[in-house]
């Protein structure tokens, strides 16, 4: 009788722990979908605050700010391009990514979420002279070359056994040393240094993409409750937004082409 009790009681076990795998990996995917989700609705929000800036700031009615043939700026955008003010629209997402950071621990969820919405809409003025420098027709190839090549990065980072902790530290310092060459470039202003530094920055945010999506990842844990986990999926976003965003911007160095002004 001893021996019956021992094998129903391996099927029980054996059922328990399969469901309890079950509920481990939907509560991943929806976490994961989550981070997406919100990553995708900060892009789309910058996108629209980049085209809505770039709409308002150029015309073709004659003004003393020509940018190119048969187009001008307007008041709004002689003030965000050429004013003192452009150094707010430069900062100013600067100074909400860094409020999100040290203030999301004590942030109700919504508040997180507004706030990261707010830095996405900022990000969006900030590059809306994009459309100043470069042919609409190449920032939207770039913008769908950027799509693909994040979209299997982060599939990789999801679905490897491998730990890529190694590489990300090897990547932090490369970024560290990108932004140094980035700022020596400013006083440079050297076309050549340019190009390493898109060349550098393409490798590093795509190596930080697959990187950043396994630790986001690791990140979850079944036992948050919703508050925890809704604050954990809107920074994984952030993360990931971030490497979006600079790996869209050095393949556009590296892959726009201009406006012939």
């Amino acid at each position: 009788m001893s021996d019956y009790n021992r094998n129903v009681s391996v099927p029980r076990f054996g059922a328990t722990a399969a469901r309890t795998q079950a509920e481990i990996d939907q509560g991943l995917r929806s976490y994961m979908l989550r981070v997406y989700n919100y990553m995708t609705l900060g892009l789309a929000i910058t996108g629209a605050a980049a085209l809505g800036i770039y709409m308002f700031a150029v015309s073709d009615v004659p003004t003393a700010a020509a940018i190119a043939p048969n187009l001008y700026l307007t008041d709004l955008g002689v003030a965000l391009f050429l004013s003192p003010l452009r150094w707010v629209v430069i900062f100013a997402p600067l100074a909400a990514i860094l409020f999100l950071n040290f203030r999301v621990d004590r942030m109700s969820v919504g508040a997180a979420q507004g706030v990261f919405w707010l830095y996405a809409a900022l990000v969006g003025v900030s590059l809306s002279s994009i459309f100043l420098v470069y042919t609409h027709d190449s920032i939207v190839r770039v913008f769908f070359i950027t799509a693909a090549a994040f979209g299997a990065l982060s599939l990789y980072g999801y679905s490897t056994s491998r730990s890529l902790s190694a590489m990300g530290s090897f990547l932090v310092m490369g970024l560290f040393g990108l932004i140094i060459a980035m700022v020596v470039n400013i006083f440079l202003a050297s076309s050549m240094l340019q190009f390493v530094i898109s060349v550098a920055g393409v490798l590093i945010f795509s190596g930080l993409t697959a990187w950043d999506t396994q630790r986001i990842k690791e990140m979850y844990f079944a036992g948050d409750d919703d508050v925890v986990a809704g604050r954990k999926a809107i920074m994984g976003a952030l993360t990931l937004y971030l490497d979006f965003i600079n790996l869209f911007i050095m393949l556009l160095q590296l892959f726009g082409n201009r406006n012939s002004n």
